[in-house]
């Protein structure tokens, strides 16, 4: 038993690596890249702190080269699920009541470890099967996941000093119970980061873990894992298993165990996911707690008193920094026609800059799509685009996946603000700009916010503040997260928490203390020190 209050810590911003030319990380990154490039990895599930091979095998190859295999991976039947949700809940009753100093120093650890000795493994994992550049991995798999864990270590010790008030007579305390069951983080290709905290947040606040990862973030899942086990989670915290995941989530939603979804994905499987629990719901012991984080239709509005050169960047990097794959990528811009012309010709001057190819290629600011069905789809609408009369494309267009998926980062001019690129989300390097009259700037906004059922992030470009002030009002339902005079991207754990509303999910924000509370029972625990011995109140006399 600890006899002490504890301080955790101080969590600070984990810096980001420049990775310039002749740097020794820069170096030391290359060289680990090549190393795991050049190996033929078999990536076992793990289960009850062992490694669980199949003979059924999946394959990973990187998006930038398709051609070349990294490795396989096992994938599961449904006795291997069974088996992660009995081992869950074998290490649930000694986990929970492991006292929560114990549990931080071990994601403590894990954050020291990747900071460190794992930094370029994650990297390089992330650059090779995510298809990363070394910037968007460093800022992703190393920094971001780093300051989750951190922070979110900082955020729980908030979260259990927070207590009720008592009196001379009466002891009133809280005590953040775990959720009674299991959690299944269903997570994402785009984020390392997102993919381990989606687990390990749970498993922080004294949870046990069924984890589904994405089929394309296999590599740096792999990883992730032997972080964790190197830092001390013990066996059957945090389960692993790959495969089908209709299979994988129906035999998680049968168990009456199931007590949370913890969820980074898309739309329609989160609704899908949201329906079947509710059909199951006379299974479970307790309603499951339901977190999901899913798509974005992001906007970037622009008043007539914005800087171009601003804009310019802000689309740039808004739009197209890995890929465009990020659910709070700039997807659709409005801008006044006063500023038209010249941003215009600042934009397509900085894209014609712009490199694309492999991430081994430091002078690249772009790589591959992730699969073929993403290319597919985006080759799609690249298509219709170029055929329609209410659209034009001023940049980009071809797109080629003989080596690698490859898009070009595209633009798309549309005289329709209901064109089908301004309100469908792509998930790619395209965005589709509609030039509005500048008196016309508050019927933007109203058409900003009617235009998606998206409600994730967004910008405003301006210099005046009354206009600024005008969006954030006109605007306060359409973004979860409102950027000003900046792109719509790039959240930092402990300075913006993330998220969004509408069919853009729950908006717990990820990266604060709202999430992890998603992840607790309070119970509240009265102690009376001199109860009455006379049921008669005053008032009775």
């Amino acid at each position: 038993m600890s006899n002490g209050f504890f301080e955790a810590p101080i969590a600070v911003n984990e810096p980001v690596r420049n990775y310039a030319p002749g740097s020794k990380e820069r170096a030391s990154v290359l060289d680990t890249y090549r190393a795991m490039k050049s190996q033929h990895i078999d990536i076992s599930m793990y289960i009850d702190g062992k490694t669980v091979a199949t003979n059924n095998k999946g394959i990973m190859v990187m998006p930038h080269d398709h051609k070349h295999i990294l490795g396989t991976y096992s994938l599961a039947d449904k006795s291997h699920v069974e088996a992660a949700i009995a081992s869950a809940l074998k290490a649930r009753q000694t986990w929970s009541d492991t006292p929560w100093d114990q549990r931080a120093a071990i994601f403590l650890k894990a954050a020291e470890l990747i900071e460190g000795p794992f930094r370029d493994r994650i990297n390089a994992a992330t650059m090779l099967h995510q298809s990363k550049t070394i910037h968007q991995a460093e800022i992703d798999a190393s920094c971001e996941l780093i300051d989750f864990l951190r922070f979110n270590v900082q955020f729980m010790t908030e979260i259990y000093s927070g207590q009720p008030e008592s009196s001379n007579s009466v002891w009133n305390r809280v005590e953040y119970r775990p959720l009674e069951g299991f959690v299944y983080a269903v997570t994402p290709f785009n984020f390392t980061s997102i993919a381990a905290n989606l687990a390990a947040c749970v498993a922080m606040m004294g949870n046990v873990v069924v984890w589904k990862p994405s089929d394309h973030q296999i590599y740096s899942a792999k990883i992730i894992m032997d972080i964790f086990e190197a830092s001390g989670v013990p066996a059957g915290v945090i389960n692993v298993v790959f495969g089908d995941p209709k299979m994988i989530t129906n035999t998680v939603l049968e168990s009456s165990d199931f007590s949370g979804l913890h969820f980074t994905g898309s739309t329609e499987i989160f609704k899908n996911l949201w329906k079947q629990i509710g059909n199951n719901i006379d299974k479970y012991k307790s309603y499951p707690r339901i977190v999901g984080e899913t798509g974005g239709k992001d906007f970037i509005a622009v008043h007539s008193s914005a800087d171009i050169e601003e804009v310019s960047v802000g689309i740039i990097r808004g739009a197209f920094e890995f890929q465009g794959q990020k659910c709070s990528a700039a997807s659709r811009a409005y801008v006044p026609k006063s500023l038209w012309p010249n941003l215009k010709s600042r934009l397509l001057n900085d894209l014609k800059t712009l490199k694309m190819g492999t991430p081994e290629d430091f002078g690249n600011f772009m790589t591959a799509v992730i699969h073929e069905g993403s290319f597919d789809k985006l080759a799609k609408y690249i298509d219709q685009a170029k055929a329609s009369d209410e659209a034009e494309i001023i940049f980009g267009g071809n797109y080629d996946k003989t080596i690698g998926y490859f898009v070009e980062p595209t633009v798309i001019l549309t005289h329709n603000p209901q064109y089908e690129t301004m309100t469908t989300e792509l998930f790619g390097p395209v965005i589709t700009i509609y030039v509005y009259d500048d008196e016309e700037f508050a019927d933007m906004l109203s058409l900003v916010d009617s235009t998606s059922s998206y409600a994730l992030t967004g910008a405003i470009f301006a210099k005046d503040r009354y206009a600024i002030g005008q969006a954030i009002k006109a605007l306060e339902n359409c973004a979860g997260n409102f950027y000003i005079n900046d792109k719509p991207t790039g959240a930092v754990v402990g300075q913006q928490p993330f998220g969004g509303a509408r069919s853009s999910g729950t908006n717990d924000k990820a990266g604060s203390p709202q999430n992890l509370l998603r992840w607790v029972s309070p119970r509240l625990i009265k102690e009376t020190f001199v109860p009455p011995k006379d049921y008669r109140y005053p008032f009775l006399g």
